[in-house]
């Protein structure tokens, strides 16, 4: 009996030539025309589908009301609807952003800004590897792109279901990052870390009880991962904070990354207490630009024994 053929991350099929396929072709095509397009007209496109996506996702946009109603209690209902629609605003800008940095890189030339670089290189400096806390923003691979103009980034990444869409996402992201992680790649996450390696990492949503604890997130108990706790342990690895987000003139966009300093005795042998502050670093970051998130993921799924759903 024949075994099926075992493909590495980024090869080429020739049944990706089979018709099933070339719908997602095409559609690639058209997203390659979509990134040479100016900035002012890709971002009144990325302005009309936002708002169109936010009208008839009607899950997602509950989702996002519901999360920003209990993060930002001080927010009025007028603000919390405005800045819920701003955020599919954002997520759409994101992709085109995104494509930019696979396609058409040259578009950042001049917009982009670092603070805190010297913190990492201290850390790599003295051969230490770097776990990169950060979050799930709407700028996607265009943050990285960004990083990757001052430094050497690795990312963590879950494969596509489609095995088409798989190898291009996974060809286009080689040129911003030197190595890509499978999520479950734990000893690959391990082995680049003891080499040293910076990468980036977002411990930043719910995976249950199983793989973490609850812990404060903007004042609301929600299942915080710990994993990264596990991987620092076990590399002697530094965890620094990184954020980055588009800020000034929409019409005008620069892009600005934040690297914090390296984490001081973390982890500790308080797991609530170190989940509790990775919570309270993105919660920090988070507030600097709100909507740059995505926030139509339901953060606080899990709740403790006894209370009421949020959602």
């Amino acid at each position: 009996m024949s075994q099926k053929p075992e493909y590495q991350p980024g090869e080429f099929q020739w049944s990706f030539l089979l018709p099933q396929y070339w719908g997602i072709w095409i559609g690639i095509i058209f997203l390659m025309i979509l990134a040479i397009l100016p900035w002012c007209v890709q971002y009144r496109l990325a302005t009309s589908l936002g708002r169109f996506s936010f009208k008839r996702l009607k899950s997602r946009r509950k989702t996002t009301l519901r999360n920003l109603e209990v993060c930002f209690p001080e927010w009025s209902q007028e603000q919390i609807y405005q800045n819920a629609e701003h955020v599919f605003i954002d997520q759409i800008l994101g992709v085109f952003e995104t494509l930019n940095a696979w396609y058409c890189p040259k578009w950042f030339k001049g917009r982009v800004e670092i603070e805190g670089l010297a913190h990492l290189q201290k850390a790599q400096a003295q051969g230490k590897g770097v776990l990169l806390l950060g979050t799930h923003s709407t700028l996607l691979d265009a943050g990285g792109y960004a990083c990757a103009q001052y430094f050497d980034p690795d990312v963590v990444y879950r494969p596509q279901n489609n095995p088409l869409l798989d190898m291009l996402i996974y060809r286009c992201r080689a040129t911003i990052y030197t190595h890509q992680i499978d999520h479950d790649d734990m000893r690959g996450l391990i082995r680049h870390l003891k080499n040293g390696r910076a990468i980036w990492y977002s411990p930043d949503q719910d995976f249950g009880l199983k793989q973490g604890v609850m812990a404060p997130f903007f004042g609301v108990p929600a299942a915080t991962v710990t994993a990264h706790r596990r991987l620092l342990k076990m590399t002697k690895a530094d965890a620094i904070p990184l954020y980055f987000y588009r800020d000034g003139d929409i019409r005008n966009p620069k892009y600005k990354i934040l690297i914090e300093p390296v984490l001081q005795s973390f982890p500790s042998d308080d797991e609530l207490a170190d989940a509790t502050l990775t919570n309270l670093i993105i919660e920090r970051q988070l507030r600097i630009a709100p909507t740059q998130y995505m926030w139509f993921h339901r953060r606080f799924k899990t709740r403790p024994n006894g209370w009421n759903s949020i959602y």
